[in-house]
């Protein structure tokens, strides 16, 4: 393995970097689908010259960088992006408070980790344990809990129940982020009644910012505008920044369309400012409509507001996303020209849309002439190289540009080794895997998640499923929470290699955190194949329940076809019935080409009891909502004739492409 040179270990220990603590965060912010991929990265080009307007402020900087401007754009594992380097907002280590709260924390946790499915138990271990509940106490214990929604909600409401303590702003700011990730967005409204009641003077624009980013994320436009209209409600007049907020959410989660013409409605209402258009600007050029983008920058120069450099690197940006490096060069001339030069994100932009087009040699020279230009390298440069050459195979010119990237001074992050981690992972390399994990504990370069998944992941497919496990126990000890992605990395590696009954209890453990949502849909289908396939019938069955019981669980249509589907597929007929009656109790009808095939099913085990229950309950519930139930049934009928047709002709093809050595392009064929 190509490890960090000795001279850059040595000028680590010159420069105290071991003993550097590192409270940079990575943020990571995209559009990927990062579950039904295991892991997929997307990344923002972010801004590195200061600026007061960028797309997406927020007051406090709480989320985003004031001097940021970003573009984002999907990539695959092993395609790279840049980031930017936020301040965490945990404490430092050394910090009093942070050790004031922090054995309490990590207690709290294992209790919430431990009898979170239990509550009476719960809330007997948290009052026999000693710890007291207190300002600042609350907030961190809902940090610590991380995606795990029910473990965070569980601690909130017993905490709400102890004498001589009330919840603060920030506790209260936590709870609506965790209800927001959970979709409980009826418990959000909850809250904040519940706050205007005992607490209005707690109730600030932040809260009602945060609850428009959660409804923006799950693509609920109009539920996310309809909060602007409610804020009068409850005390706070809507302003210039909430509503650019509002712009920003919108435009980052793909409804520009939407944005812009709320933007052309609220125009008198909000008089527009820079803010306004660089979140319009930002969300065309991340659609890829550049002609949009433009005529926004001609809005703001008629509006009498000149554009930044801010402003030119997201339109920069645009262009790289569209593989129009030429108008990119164009426009970074065009720059120069009227006094607003190109800084180190300008070049690094260009870098990265060369690196992802394989254009390597271009890069450096841009690289080269970015320094020679004056700009100052940054660590986000150096972590785009890097990625570029590791996404093309090039793992040695990677580990050399991070030991020049260390040798100028600067902190390679976590991202930067994620990188080189995906490189050894492509190649199966779990040892230098490995390795690099324990250089970054030398440097004080904390992994992080997507780090880990990484490792896990390797290690599960090579069968080093113990080192998995230990993989994830350091995950839980070095006080981070274990996401959806490393749950559903850890249960896959876990059916891969046949340990269905541990990938169960992972599974469990997943749900009872409340971290079971439809994204997830793909890996319940995987675990109940899996355990139908071994003939664990009453495992599956057990899963099932404990999906069902967990509150805050929503199950719908999809989930419910999922398990009756691959009952029915290894004989489970009866089973695949009751469960369908379950469902339909529970107000879900069923696809028709599920009722279909139960019923064909039925027929053949001359089973009427059952095919009359089902039916008439499906007649009543079509009738409901105003469904032929005649035009139910033929339709049932086409979709699984239809899908049968499907699976024969795939059958067939398989065998041709076996008779015929598979699909070889025609020219190395005779």
């Amino acid at each position: 393995m190509q490890r960090l040179s000795g001279k850059t270990l040595i000028f680590f220990e010159k420069s105290n970097f071991f003993r550097l603590p590192l409270t940079n965060t990575l943020i990571v912010i995209g559009h990927g689908n990062t579950l039904s991929q295991l892991f997929s990265t997307t990344f923002d080009v972010s801004s590195s010259q200061s600026s007061s307007h960028s797309p997406l402020p927020d007051r406090k900087s709480s989320e985003f960088d004031n001097s940021s401007s970003s573009i984002s754009s999907a990539t695959s594992k092993n395609n790279f992006g840049l980031i930017r380097l936020q301040c965490s907002q945990e404490k430092d280590v050394n910090n009093q408070g942070y050790d004031e709260f922090a054995s309490d924390v990590e207690k709290v946790y294992r209790i919430l980790r431990k009898y979170h499915s239990r509550v009476p138990k719960l809330e007997l271990a948290l009052k026999e344990s000693g710890v007291v509940v207190r300002s600042g106490l609350t907030e961190r214990v809902l940090n610590r809990c991380g995606d795990a929604g029910n473990l965070a909600y569980r601690f909130y409401a017993w905490a709400s129940k102890q004498s001589d303590y009330r919840h603060s702003q920030e506790v209260y700011k936590a709870m609506i982020k965790v209800l927001g990730k959970m979709r409980q967005f009826g418990a959000v409204w909850a809250l904040i009644d519940e706050m205007r009641q005992e607490s209005p003077m707690l109730i600030s624009p932040e809260m009602f910012v945060i609850l428009m980013r959660k409804f923006a994320s799950a693509r609920m436009v109009q539920k996310a505008i309809e909060v602007l209209d409610e804020m009068p409600n409850y005390g706070c007049e809507p302003d210039e920044y909430v509503f650019g907020c509002l712009l920003d959410a919108l435009c980052k989660n793909g409804s520009i369309k939407e944005a812009a013409s709320l933007f052309e409605d609220m125009r008198y209402r909000f008089p527009p400012t820079i803010k306004h258009f660089t979140s319009l600007l930002y969300g065309w050029c991340r659609e890829g409509k550049l002609m949009e983008a433009k005529h926004v920058l001609v809005q703001m120069k008629d509006a009498g507001i000149e554009p930044d450099i801010v402003v030119y690197n997201n339109l920069l940006s645009g262009y790289a996303l569209a593989a129009k490096i030429g108008d990119a060069y164009d426009l970074l001339k065009e720059m120069r020209r009227i006094g607003c030069g190109p800084n180190a994100t300008s070049y690094t932009i260009l870098i990265q849309s060369l690196c992802k087009h394989e254009k390597l040699e271009e890069a450096m020279r841009l690289f080269v002439e970015m320094q020679r230009n004056g700009c100052d390298v940054d660590a986000i440069t150096y972590t785009t190289l890097i990625s570029g050459f590791c996404k093309w195979g090039k793992v040695e010119r990677g580990y050399e540009l991070l030991d020049r990237m260390i040798q100028q001074g600067l902190v390679p992050n976590q991202l930067t080794y994620l990188h080189i981690m995906l490189a050894h992972e492509k190649k199966e390399e779990l040892e230098e895997c490995m390795e690099l994990l324990n250089e970054m504990h030398k440097i004080g370069c904390t992994p992080d998640l997507n780090i880990y998944n990484t490792v896990i992941r390797l290690a599960c497919k090579l069968g080093e499923v113990e080192e998995g496990v230990r993989l994830w126990k350091e995950v839980e000890a070095s006080g981070q929470s274990p996401g959806i992605d490393t749950f559903v990395v850890m249960i896959n590696g876990f059916l891969e290699q046949g340990y269905q009954i541990e990938a169960c209890q992972h599974f469990k453990e997943m749900v009872g955190r409340g971290l079971f949502a439809t994204p997830q849909y793909g890996t319940l289908k995987e675990l109940m194949n899996s355990l139908l396939r071994a003939q664990k019938l009453e495992l599956a069955k057990d899963t099932w329940n404990c999906i069902t019981s967990t509150k805050g669980c929503e199950l719908n249509v999809g989930a419910w076809t999922i398990w009756i589907h691959a009952l029915f597929s290894k004989g489970h007929v009866k089973e695949a019935c009751s469960f369908c009656i379950d469902m339909l109790d529970q107000g879900l009808m069923p696809q028709p080409d599920t009722f279909a095939k139960l019923m064909r099913g039925l027929r053949k085990l001359y089973n009427r009891q059952f095919a009359v229950e089902i039916t008439e309950k499906v007649r009543k519930m079509a009738a409901d909502q105003k469904v032929s139930f005649k035009m139910y049934k033929r339709r049932g009928e086409r979709d699984l004739k239809e899908k049968a047709k499907e699976k024969k002709d795939g059958r067939k093809r398989r065998a041709r492409q076996r008779r015929w050595g598979g699909s070889r392009p025609k020219s190395n064929t005779l």
